[in-house]
């Protein structure tokens, strides 16, 4: 196997972060089999990307053809930030840099936009740690699931209401009750906290009370995407006045998710993560898989040859179910 470059201990694969596989890849540098299994992961990623853009897509236009949101809008400029060979905190305060350029102590909206595996993740939890721990800032990771969550719930509480109680997308997801659950929608402070309130067919529930319970139970879950695809106007207006309420009160929101929803919410600070080594986006992929196979297989404290023997055991096996 390929001659070790880096630390690849127990102690550094168990960190299970930037640092673990960036050793993970320096590693196999120089492995046919690593690449070969890179390449793989980076391909299925960027697929999956276009076809996930390709489908997004097919939702925002009908949300432009309905009226919902502007067809003619245009977002302010995002600024580019290379990660290559950054850590997650040089990228991170990177991205603070440009924030303190213009701070004027009150909140702030910040989106994060990027590739799979560009680390937009890491990059948002980063920030929202920088602005907790160093600052003081009160800090809320916004994401949009919730709100398609409680849509789903309304439309599938209408059709136990007005039918048999199986999902039916054509009766219930009308323009009319379309805007009626939107409607039963409202974002503010309750018990002193900002949440989202549900509030309507008999429902008034608070978001962050059921997002483990009701709002994950399967008639939920299996009609996320069909309500998803026609309520992305919709969810993208919701979320915008419910972000600019935060930041108003001087709360630090960070949004991440895909250009094609997030243009829509007003802020200065944009930002794209991207690697201009792009074969990084399934190398990265193809260690966090080797790491998270061979931890699984390992036990606390492993010695050195044990964890590279784990290692080119779950390189060799993903290689072979990825075939020729």
């Amino acid at each position: 196997m390929s001659t070790s470059r880096a630390p690849l201990t127990y102690s550094i694969l168990s960190l299970e972060n930037a640092q673990s596989t960036n050793a993970i890849m320096s590693h196999y540098a120089d492995s046919d089999l690593f690449i070969k299994l890179s390449k793989s992961e980076g391909d299925l990623i960027l697929t999956r990307d276009q076809e996930d853009a390709t489908k997004l897509q097919v939702g925002i236009d009908y949300a432009k053809e309905k009226g919902v949101i502007d067809k003619d809008y245009v977002p302010e400029k995002y600024i580019t930030v290379d990660v290559l060979g950054k850590s997650p905190d040089e990228v991170s305060d990177e991205i603070l840099g440009y924030l303190e350029a213009g701070d004027d102590g009150k909140g702030s909206v910040i989106v994060i936009c990027g590739l799979s595996g560009t680390g937009k993740g890491t990059t948002v939890a980063k920030i929202s740690q920088k602005l907790k721990e160093n600052e003081g800032k009160d800090v809320v990771c916004w994401s949009n699931g919730n709100i398609f969550r409680s849509v789903t719930l309304l439309a599938a509480t209408w059709c136990e209401q007005n039918g048999d109680g199986s999902f039916d997308a054509e009766k219930a997801l009308t323009k009319e009750n379309l805007a009626d659950f939107i409607n039963m929608l409202s974002f503010g402070k309750f018990n002193g906290k900002f949440d989202t309130r549900i509030n309507g067919l008999g429902l008034d529930l608070l978001v962050s009370e059921v997002q483990n319970t009701e709002l994950k139970a399967p008639k939920v879950a299996k009609n996320i995407p069909t309500v998803a695809q026609v309520t992305q106007g919709e969810v993208i207006i919701f979320a915008d006045k419910a972000i600019q309420l935060m930041g108003a009160d001087g709360i630090f929101v960070l949004l991440e998710g895909r250009e094609q929803t997030v243009d829509y919410v007003r802020t200065p600070h944009r930002f794209i993560l991207t690697l201009s080594d792009e074969s990084l986006i399934g190398k990265r992929r193809a260690a966090q898989r080797l790491m998270a196979g061979a931890l699984k297989e390992l036990k606390d404290g492993a010695e050195d040859g044990e964890v590279l023997t784990a290692l080119d055991e779950q390189l060799a096996k993903m290689v072979e179910e990825v075939g020729n």
